[in-house]
């Protein structure tokens, strides 16, 4: 096997090639001049004292040939060394593009330039990485293919409660983190860890490092951020309910004090005005008590009971049920949705009741229309009405505009959008006056069921 190391081969050197190669190359000539030099008439000593200049001159010429070629090569030999061990400050003189062997010089000097410039911006580039972990308000891990702790950040340090020296090499389990490594992600858990306990929002992803994989996993600590929010919700929540109750509780009271008054003074004359009162009490008590139900059911909403439904059929079985208007539909392409019916029409029938409301006044029209876009359906309520006049509030629980409203059709049927993997987006329209509800639902079906005939879908809504 080879372990990337040069060996010795088992004849001759390179160098030892190459000095009998220039040997042999000078060597016809050397042999002509002594030939000649022995063949002209001269003593002894001039022979002898030629004859070895001759022979030391073909060594020189030999040793310089032999010092030209092997020098430059052990220069590049350690240039490439210097490169492999990732020394490149080294460079290498007489690196001149007028000749093959300076142009090899230059070359070899660009790589390791750009090698340098390369490592200098990994080099920053990993310590800008660095500085952002740490920075950062959440809780970094990575994880080798074994499951052992490779890289952790100063978020990491204070939840597990120790730094990173006596942390790296530990595996998932011993750390209390199995549970972020299993399942789907993003999604919200409950960790008890020795630094902070709590509800973390776990994602994680996979990249390799040394040709190996590893898991990334990234903890948010959402608790404060959930806190807030419910803080925030019950805040709204009690600020609407108590004007919505108060609003019954003043009448009931203030009458109730007059009636008092008027039966000390006078309990004959004060019976027609009790009864009035009494009936006021009722109709406000009746008020409350639908209030606190509509919330009820706000809060009790149920998990979507799937099965294939037929968009035609569903608008066309919600545009009959309103009777005060006619409702124009225009239909799109076959679309079928893997939904509950129940809940969709009740989102339709308080869309199309709040357009007809809406053009009560102005006798526009009211259109319901969809369309396919890529995997998610399209569905618009469009009305001629008035439009409106106050969209920031539009899916408040309570708030409502309409005399006698109770104020959560609209929050109950984004409720339902939402619960579908939907959105649910009212707004007034640009072209001419009016607005328009858009209804945006995944189209998803379980494969392993047969979706029903159109016929099929339109009798199971008439039969609801």
């Amino acid at each position: 096997m080879n372990d990337g190391r040069p060996r010795r081969g088992r004849g001759l050197s390179y160098e030892a090639r190459l000095t009998w190669l220039a040997l042999l190359s000078g060597a016809p000539a050397v042999l002509v001049a002594l030939i000649l030099l022995w063949s002209a008439p001269h003593s002894g000593r001039v022979r002898i004292t030629l004859s070895l200049v001759i022979v030391l001159f073909w060594l020189g010429a030999t040793a310089a040939l032999r010092e030209r070629v092997v020098r430059p090569l052990q220069t590049l030999s350690n240039l490439l060394a210097a490169l492999r061990e990732s020394d490149y400050s080294i460079r290498a003189r007489g690196a001149q593009t007028s000749s093959p062997l300076g142009l090899a010089f230059h070359e070899v000097n660009a790589l390791a330039e750009t090698l340098r410039k390369q490592r200098l911006d990994a080099r920053e580039a990993t310590a800008l990485l660095r500085r952002v972990m740490e920075e950062i308000d959440v809780a970094i891990f990575a994880f080798d293919d074994k499951g052992q702790l490779r890289l952790i950040n100063g978020g990491g340090e204070l939840l597990i409660g120790l730094p990173a020296e006596r942390l790296l090499g530990a595996d998932a389990a011993a750390l209390g983190l199995t549970a972020a490594l299993e399942g789907a992600t993003p999604r919200l858990i409950e960790l008890a860890l020795p630094g902070r306990a709590g509800r973390w929002e776990v994602r994680r992803g996979t990249y390799r490092w040394e040709g190996r994989p590893h898991e990334l996993v990234v903890l948010s600590d959402l608790t404060h951020s959930l806190r807030e929010e419910e803080r925030l919700a019950w805040q709204r929540l009690i600020r609407v309910l108590s004007h919505e109750i108060n609003n019954s509780l003043a009448p009931i009271s203030s009458i109730a004090s007059s009636l008092r008054v008027q039966l000390a003074r006078d309990p004959a004359a004060a019976a027609d005005d009790a009864a009035h009162g009494l009936e006021i009490i009722g109709r406000r008590a009746d008020a409350l008590s639908r209030l606190m139900s509509a919330y009820a059911q706000l809060a009790r909403l149920p998990p979507p009971e799937r099965a294939p439904v037929e968009v035609a059929a569903l608008v066309a079985h919600v545009a009959r049920l309103e009777a005060r208007a006619e409702v124009a539909v225009s239909p799109g392409v076959p679309a079928t949705l893997w939904a509950d019916a129940g809940q969709l029409e009740q989102l339709l029938i308080n869309l199309v009741r709040n357009a007809v409301d809406a053009t009560r006044e102005t006798r526009g029209e009211v259109e319901i229309t969809w369309l396919v876009d890529g995997g998610r359906l399209d569905l618009t309520v469009r009305d001629q009405g008035a439009g409106l006049s106050n969209t920031a509030n539009l899916f408040v629980p309570f708030y409502t505009t309409k005399p006698g409203g109770s104020g959560i059709g609209l929050a109950l049927s984004r409720q339902i959008a939402e619960a579908h993997g939907g959105t649910l987006t009212l707004e007034n329209r640009g072209e001419t006056r009016g607005s328009v509800a858009r209804l945006r639902l995944p189209i998803q079906r379980d494969e392993s069921r047969p979706l029903p005939s159109a016929t099929e879908s339109a009798g199971a809504l008439r039969a609801e």
